[in-house]
């Protein structure tokens, strides 16, 4: 797949801090890349810097094959940004808002209506054309800024947490216009903290502490070495009263970590933990019946392991 995004050793520093440090990574056109990282890691920064809102301080990218230091105009029309901050006027309606946004990409007259009422199709905010920004709910906000950054028809879009503090159902339908437009061949850089929206994107990258630490397909990086460590597996156990079986399991000689999903445990242990073993500590906990299976890792799995070996790693280093 031919590259729309690329990096090499990108980075930026802000006096002696340094937010970003030497990251590299592609991203195929057509295709939805999850960017994945604690706050503070950095997710924003890159994008800025990709935005030309930032300019690098070591390191390269380019966007279409473009320079994003020395040839930024024409990825400028490449390019939407929907940022992490609703960056729309309140007091404009949704009309306005949006006939605002393409006369700053230069839409006039015939082209500027045209292209809002296809966003306002795209979207079905037609209901609300002339409610104002700030009169409508969190998932209908998001849509307004995602139709803003999309008026001038970008091959590249920029969502920087686009799903944050919106409800599930609100949540979906927003994903379900990122495959829309993936299908048309748009190319998507999401930020997300999520893991079942990570799950849902053909490449992930994971940051941490200003490093991209892993990048791959979901399925690639499940089946890394240090997400799977020899002599181990990872089983799912379903019972009542999970919180006081998690405390029970976790006196268990051989159970390496063990986080609560739901009325479920998720357990990381030695293979020489057996059914029987689990089930006798649940029963001495008062809980009589369990259900276990073995299962694979999650992509939370993978970013909790690496993350915890990162850390090692720099406290050594320190």
């Amino acid at each position: 797949m031919d590259a729309m995004i690329e990096c090499e050793g990108l980075t930026k520093r802000f006096g002696t801090f340094t937010a970003v440090d030497h990251v590299s990574f592609s991203v195929g056109k057509g295709s939805i890349f999850g960017f994945l990282g604690p706050n503070g890691s950095g997710k924003t920064t890159v994008i800025r810097m990709l935005c030309g809102i930032l300019e690098p301080t070591e390191g390269t990218a380019r966007i279409g094959g473009y320079d994003i230091v020395r040839e930024m105009e024409p990825i400028k029309e490449m390019i939407g940004y929907m940022s992490q901050q609703f960056s729309l006027y309140d007091e404009l309606t949704v009309n306005e808002n949006l006939i605002f946004s393409g006369k700053l990409y230069g839409l006039r007259d015939k082209e500027l209506k045209q292209r809002r009422d296809e966003m306002l199709a795209t979207t079905h905010l037609k209901p609300f054309i002339n409610r104002r920004a700030s009169q409508l709910s969190g998932g209908m906000r998001q849509r307004l800024a995602m139709a803003c950054s999309l008026m001038h028809k970008p091959t590249v879009l920029f969502l920087d947490e686009p799903t944050a503090g919106i409800d599930p159902v609100a949540r979906r339908e927003l994903w379900d216009l990122l495959f829309e437009f993936a299908g048309q061949g748009m190319t998507l850089f999401v930020t997300t903290h999520y893991m079942d929206e990570a799950e849902r994107c053909d490449h992930v990258g994971y940051i941490y502490m200003s490093k991209l630490i892993v990048c791959g397909e979901p399925d690639q990086l499940k089946q890394m070495p240090e997400v799977n460590p020899p002599g181990t597996r990872r089983l799912d156990v379903t019972c009542d009263h999970v919180t006081t079986a998690l405390q029970a399991v976790h006196q268990l000689r051989g159970v390496r970590s063990a986080t609560v999903f739901g009325q479920s445990m998720h357990l990381l242990v030695d293979e020489s933990v057996k059914r029987a073993h689990i089930d006798e500590k649940l029963h001495s906990a008062g809980i009589s019946h369990a259900e276990i299976h073995e299962i694979g890792p999650s992509l939370e799995d993978v970013f909790v392991e690496l993350s915890a070996k990162h850390a090692g790693e720099q406290q050594k280093a320190a």
